[in-house]
């Protein structure tokens, strides 16, 4: 690197002693605060980066003779030339929940290009909570020390309308989980409250064109109130996570039929992120053929594999003492590409979806996941003329009544008074995928 600059901005208790001074560098003490103060809750004072300059923002904790927060600058015209010839604009990417184990694993998948593209530069913006501050500054550090050619930028904060400004994608990680004995209702309360936030925050923030792909549980619901409370954004940007239920139903019908997963295409999940969820068999394809024609034993599809998938999470919880986190990881990039390469000829992907002008009957106004494909511009069109059988319909309709109930449960945090919330007692309760 050429023309580095290493300017201290927070807490630095370094001395040049500590830091030697590389040629062409200045440094400007900027105060003896701690790393993070309680009172700014983004650990950069720098605005927006121009075109041309990369910056590399780790926060980390102050401590006697190591530099504290930091920024390291330097012109990207000065790169190698055949290294960054052709890439793209840099994207601004928002992560809530980064300090969670699930954003251990993809934000080194994103800071690759596995996930956006090799040409695709990236930054960023790493939310977190007051707790989890010391550990975000831990993510960014190992970040900057992987060395990634893509990663123009790492920004930390504990504000949502900090963090979240610019934002081409936000993924929303983060989420309270649900305690021993807690109501679904409960959960859906305590969770929302944080999504009107968020959603509120990227209306404020958030560039109109910022896709959102909401992760954390209830995920359907809180993209739900996510979207209420981001009237700027279109609602067709807002997703939630169904992917690893997919992810899951290949696998399963794999193994069944004896063959790699990558023959099996165009599986769908239906409806809700939750033990009513649908993994359709009836649509999928093993090889090009209808999987109900390669594996027939139906019975087992609707006895075996159904529940299996339904409750897939809860039976790794119980092998493995904790929900998924990799897996997660992986789907959750496998989601975002779906939408940012096209869907393969005839092919499809599951995703939760703005219901609104389905042709499948779903009632509007909630998030349902569906099959859905994309031209890779981020875009999505729900797949329509898909066979369901009574089986499938029957299934279908009682996720749908799962969301409309949960839909009542929120509707003061999106809007729309007047829903009477029966998510209360075990008759109502269907438990999330990877809940104890």
């Amino acid at each position: 690197m050429s023309a580095i600059t290493s300017q201290v901005l927070t807490g630095c208790v370094a001395t040049a002693a500590a830091r030697p001074r590389v040629a062409g560098a200045r440094r400007a003490a900027v105060s003896a605060s701690p790393a993070i103060s309680t009172t700014s809750a983004f650990f950069s004072t720098k605005g927006k980066a121009a075109a041309r300059s990369l910056t590399v923002r780790v926060a980390a904790e102050a401590a006697p003779a190591v530099l504290g927060v930091f920024k390291l600058e330097y012109d990207i015209s000065k790169d190698d030339k055949t290294k960054s010839a052709g890439w793209k604009p840099t994207i601004v990417i928002a992560v809530s929940g980064a300090a969670g184990q699930i954003s251990n694993h993809l934000l080194f998948k994103i800071a690759s290009g596995e996930v956006y593209g090799k040409d695709q530069p990236i930054a960023l913006k790493l939310l977190g909570s007051d707790r989890s501050r010391e550990a975000l500054e831990g993510v960014a550090m190992e970040l900057e020390d992987s060395l990634f050619p893509l990663l123009r930028e790492v920004s930390i904060g504990v504000d949502a309308n900090v963090v979240f400004a610019d934002a081409d994608w936000a993924l929303l990680i983060g989420a309270k989980p649900r305690g021993p004995g807690m109501e679904r209702s409960d959960l859906l309360e305590m969770n929302g409250k944080i999504f009107v936030e968020q959603g509120q925050a990227l209306n404020k923030v958030a560039k109109p064109t910022c896709k959102v792909m909401v992760v954390g549980n209830p995920c359907n619901t809180n993209a739900l109130i996510c979207m209420e409370n981001a009237p700027n954004l279109s609602r067709k940007n807002f997703h939630a996570l169904t992917r690893l239920d997919e992810n899951r139903a290949k696998c399963q019908l794999a193994i069944k039929a004896g063959v790699f997963y990558d023959t099996v295409t165009n599986v769908t999940i239906w409806g809700n992120h939750s033990t009513t969820q649908v993994p359709d068999f009836v649509n999928a394809k093993i090889g090009g053929e209808r999987a109900m024609d390669v594996i027939t034993d139906h019975t087992w599809l609707e006895t075996g594999f159904t529940p299996a998938i339904q409750t897939r999470g809860g039976a790794l919880i119980k092998k493995w003492g904790r929900s998924s986190a990799a897996s997660t990881a992986v789907s959750i990039a496998d989601a975002i590409k779906s939408l940012v390469v096209p869907t393969p000829e005839g092919d499809w992907f599951s995703t939760g979806v703005c219901t609104d002008g389905n042709s499948y009957g779903v009632a509007e106004g909630i998030i349902y996941s569906f099959p859905c494909r994309s031209k890779g511009d981020g875009s999505y069109e729900i797949v329509d003329g898909l066979e369901i059988n009574d089986w499938l319909r029957e299934r279908i309709k009682k996720s749908e009544a799962e969301l409309t109930n949960e839909a009542d449960c929120v509707s003061h945090l999106t809007g729309k008074l007047g829903g009477a919330c029966v998510l209360v007692g075990d008759a109502a309760d269907t438990m999330l995928p990877g809940e104890m």
